[in-house]
């Protein structure tokens, strides 16, 4: 595992900052800049893709939603690219669900936003078992949204789908779907 360093001078290491909001990637990779990366950034999984195969990245910031996708596709290409790439999940839309199953695809760590700078190059010195467990339970709300979020993810995406399997209306889903997940 590479270990993070500050570097003054020389050779920074490599970030592929991904994110489909143009203004926050600017200001992240210019935060990023500071703290002595060499940022590139992509607003779509494709174009993230391209720039990974050009010259393989030794980190990388991956946004959960995308305009072509789901960030989660492009983590094994990241990793079918360069094995030691450390990976982090950045997402304003959290759920136990997706941050598993990013870890499970590979992802060093998840962080959902909004998050400083400091935080997300923390992350990558940190690994999923790092992550603490919740003292306080979820609500019921919660829970409700997170296993509407895990059986999305079981079936791939697939609003109808999802709905036969939760016996709900597919309107209904989508309208508990566009919501933003409720809080502890």
């Amino acid at each position: 595992m590479r270990s993070l360093q500050r570097f003054d001078g020389g050779d920074a290491p490599s970030l592929l900052l991904v994110d489909d909001d143009p203004v926050l990637t600017e200001t992240l990779a210019r935060a990023l800049t500071q703290r002595g990366f060499e940022v590139r950034t992509a607003l779509t999984a494709a174009e993230a893709s391209r720039l990974a195969q050009e010259n393989p990245p030794e980190y990388a910031i991956i946004d959960l939603k995308l305009p072509d996708g789901s960030g989660l596709k492009l983590i094994p290409t990241l990793i079918g690219i360069d094995p030691h790439t450390r990976i982090v999940v950045l997402t304003g839309y959290g759920s136990i669900a997706t941050a598993v199953e990013a870890i499970k695809l590979g992802a060093n760590y998840y962080v959902a936003k909004p998050v400083n700078t400091d935080d997300l190059v923390s992350a990558f010195e940190r690994e999923a078992a790092d992550i603490e467990p919740q003292s306080k339970p979820m609500s019921v709300e919660r829970l409700e949204w997170e296993h509407i979020n895990r059986v999305l993810q079981q079936k791939r995406g697939n609003i109808s789908a999802t709905a036969r399997a939760l016996s709900m209306h597919r309107r209904t889903l989508q309208r508990k779907l566009a919501k933003h997940p409720v809080k502890n």
